[in-house]
């Protein structure tokens, strides 16, 4: 089963969403199932079988969440992101605006879903099994 070590080191090679799908590769390689991001101060969680669960404390300053979201706004946030226009911090700050809460990964049906305050899925997005097209 995973450690937090690896997952973190998985991570650190991520330099722009255009390097997602790789890092989702590497962490489900490592058994990751899904992991749970809260936008509001980075904490993480992150689940394997049989009940193996890692979590990680935050790690940025506390965010603020709009109580108005926008799916549209969340879309335009997440192609350029994808296209290696934003840093990770930017991101997350245009996902707080967006109003995203959380946003969900499951390695196994390979979706990202972004959900808002309310708990109602803005944005379920496929993850490549390869690189993003720029």
């Amino acid at each position: 089963m995973f450690t937090l070590q690896q997952l973190k080191d998985a991570h650190a090679r991520v330099k722009t969403g255009a390097d997602f799908p790789r890092y989702i590769q590497e962490i489900k390689a490592l058994g990751l199932l899904i992991y749970e991001f809260m936008v509001t101060d980075g904490a993480v969680t992150y689940y394997g079988s049989n009940g193996h669960e890692v979590s990680a404390p935050a790690f940025y300053g506390l965010l603020t969440i709009s109580n108005i979201s926008s799916a549209g706004d969340l879309k335009h946030t997440i192609a350029i992101h994808q296209q290696g226009q934003t840093d990770f911090m930017t991101f997350c700050q245009q996902a707080a605006d967006a109003g995203v809460e959380k946003w969900v990964i499951d390695t196994q049906t390979m979706l990202c879903t972004y959900y808002d305050l309310q708990g109602n899925a803005l944005v379920a997005e496929p993850i490549p099994q390869v690189g993003y097209e720029a």
